[in-house]
């Protein structure tokens, strides 16, 4: 008889809570499933025709998804199968959400972190290798992840800098660069003349096989930006692959310096005046001059 009464509640909670209990186990697994699926197809299709680089990041953001999707559908499942078995969940969750609170409250700068990154990420602000500034802080990227970014500077120090801290990213080498000039010459030059060798200059170096392929574009001449005191500035700039604008900058100064000087071209220095100061009558005092030989 006890045999009997047993069975027959567990046929009864078999037929209610355990079939739903199935269903709700069939329902996550599909939802999984479903998840991993969609979260490849997207990494894929985001990744064709792209970088390493660019797939890396976009595996990590699919895992990211797919990882949060997945967490949140087994607790939702677990409270509800908890539910099924007739466990009251109302202690669980007040417990959970104080529990929640608490790691909040503990690891805010981490979530900060984690959900900066994320969108760094996401939007592709930071790849390594890119050349940055962030805050007072400027070198190559060597790594970004959730959690921080870090790079190195010219000498060498490593800066490691947690997301949730920047506020300001400066990309020098976003898809593509730009060195400007700023070209001083004395005021008696020729303004047409000094652009025209400019050019010369940008001709002479995009024909050159170890630059040709890192220049985008021919100088693009800005025209005269300044008068400085000693000077007038000339402003120029040329398109690059990102980070090859202080190589080709540097060779096209390099050249600039030598055709400069075969054209007599005067790249000034500081002028200095002395006034020795008059007195009513316009008389100046008289000014000694001691030189000595040094040995």
């Amino acid at each position: 008889m006890f045999i009997e009464t047993y069975l027959q509640n567990v046929y009864y909670w078999f037929l209610t809570s355990g079939i739903q209990i199935i269903l709700l186990l069939f329902i996550m697994l599909i939802i999984l499933k479903i998840t991993r699926i969609v979260t490849k197809k997207f990494s894929i299709n985001i990744c064709k025709n792209k970088d390493g680089e660019f797939q890396k990041r976009a595996e990590t953001l699919s895992t990211i998804i797919r990882y949060i999707v997945s967490l949140a559908t087994i607790i939702v499942i677990a409270i509800m199968i908890l539910g099924e078995l007739g466990v009251d969940i109302g202690p669980i969750l007040a417990t959970a959400g104080i529990l929640g609170l608490a790691v909040g409250f503990g690891a805010q700068h981490l979530v900060q972190d984690v959900i900066s990154g994320f969108f760094i990420l996401l939007e592709d602000q930071i790849r390594v290798g890119d050349v940055v500034q962030i805050s007072d802080k400027s070198g190559l990227v060597e790594n970004v992840n959730l959690r921080m970014t870090i790079i190195r500077d010219q000498a060498g120090n490593v800066h490691y800098i947690r997301n949730g801290k920047i506020d300001i990213v400066t990309n020098m080498t976003k898809e593509f660069s730009r060195y400007v000039f700023e070209i001083g010459v004395a005021y008696r030059e020729n303004i047409d003349d000094v652009i025209e060798i400019m050019k010369e200059v940008d001709e002479e170096l995009r024909s050159n096989p170890e630059y040709k392929d890192d220049i985008l574009e021919p100088i693009e001449i800005l025209g005269l930006d300044r008068f400085a005191d000693s000077a007038i500035i000339i402003k120029a700039r040329i398109k690059t692959k990102p980070i090859k604008q202080w190589r080709v900058g540097r060779a096209y100064n390099h050249l600039l310096k030598k055709k400069f000087d075969e054209k007599d071209i005067e790249i000034p220095f500081p002028h200095v005046t002395l006034y020795m100061g008059q007195d009513k009558q316009g008389n100046a005092p008289a000014m000694k001059v001691m030189i000595k030989k040094t040995e």
